[in-house]
């Protein structure tokens, strides 16, 4: 049977964001430091396991070996990430939106807060957009008192900025 070719979506080769803030970054680092300490151990279980035999029958091994490369895979993923991120340094200046500022907008008469991040920290649900976002880039630059217009769908939904923190 034939494999059906799929054509990539629009964000299928998109480079990860380097941006992420201090906490984001001490988060990663501590999930390597874990990651590093636990592959002794899974690489002495994967041994233990190589030497009772075949491998073919051996779903102990094939399991513990599955783990192993989830771990270094991680573990590559982690250093990669690390090696190439740039801390988000919150401008104390909030004349206009930068990333990492909060900026509260008012549309459809209500307010809501958002916090521009990288986009690897995004949270639609909690409030945390990237700067990549059709939003985020209407509001970064804009000022207190500004309207953006945002393309949403097959409407325009206009955000009045009512602070920036």
């Amino acid at each position: 049977m034939q494999t059906p070719y799929r054509k990539p979506g629009k964000y299928a080769n998109l480079k990860s964001d380097p941006l992420i803030t201090k906490g984001k970054f001490d988060e990663l680092q501590k999930e390597l430091e874990k990651l590093k300490k636990a592959k002794p151990a899974a690489v002495a279980e994967t041994a233990r396991l190589a030497d009772l035999g075949d491998f073919s029958e051996n779903a102990g091994y094939q399991f513990a070996k599955g783990r192993l490369r989830g771990i270094n895979r991680r573990i590559l993923e982690l250093e990669s990430q690390l090696d190439h991120a740039e801390i988000i340094k919150t401008q104390q200046q909030t004349d206009t939106v930068e990333i990492g500022h909060s900026v509260t907008v008012e549309f459809n008469n209500k307010q809501k807060t958002f916090q521009i991040l990288g986009s690897a920290e995004t949270d639609p649900t909690t409030g945390i957009i990237s700067q990549h976002s059709p939003l985020g880039v209407a509001l970064i630059g804009s000022a207190v008192g500004d309207k953006v217009k945002v393309k949403s769908g097959d409407r325009e939904i206009e955000y009045k900025i009512i602070k920036i923190e």
